[in-house]
């Protein structure tokens, strides 16, 4: 594994992260909230934005407009039972999420979500890091490169390693402060 990729596998732990922060809810309506959840549509699971417009009108309500009409029930059974928190409202064509402001006991649960999700991501850039150091040492092993270049690689990588672990916890800061702003 080059240096190169191995920032590139990083670079894409740290997006994957992001993106599981955009699940959690903050207060505001946000279409990126129903990201995870899947909805049983003909026997397979099927992303809500693959099978409906989803929009924010306001800050506190998400509408969903199916394409085919034969959806809605299965969409607004999906909401439910998913863990968004949010009691789906039909009116027979398109379906209605208000979100209520979060309690203080909510907030505390949707930080400790995200540190959840943070720690995944420091995870998976652990484990860039010691596949791409096995790389290295097994190029050592084989004489390919020097004791030197091995070490040198070996204190990058580790350098790689701690900036994108500075990047998770920076994100980790803004959500948690966009969760616990009222």
């Amino acid at each position: 594994m080059k240096l190169a990729d191995a920032e590139d596998h990083m670079q894409k732990a740290v997006e994957a992260t992001q993106r599981s922060f955009n699940t959690i809810r903050t207060g505001r309506a946000n279409a990126s909230l129903l990201d995870r959840v899947m909805v049983d549509y003909y026997g397979s699971p099927t992303p809500i934005k693959s099978l409906a417009n989803i929009g924010t009108p306001d800050a506190t309500t998400i509408t969903i407009q199916p394409f085919d009409r034969t959806a809605l029930n299965s969409i607004e059974k999906a909401i439910s039972l998913s863990d968004v928190g949010l009691v789906p409202n039909n009116d027979g064509s398109v379906i209605r999420l208000n979100i209520p402001p979060l309690t203080s006991d909510r907030r505390q649960e949707f930080v400790k979500m995200a540190g959840k999700f943070a720690e995944e991501g420091k995870v998976a850039i652990r484990n860039i890091r010691r596949d791409a150091v096995d790389s290295i040492r097994k190029q050592e092993k084989s004489s390919d490169i020097s004791k030197d270049e091995s070490r040198d690689l070996q204190d990058k990588i580790q350098k790689l390693t701690d900036k994108y672990v500075a990047k998770i916890e920076e994100v980790l800061a803004a959500k948690e402060k966009d969760i616990t702003t009222v």
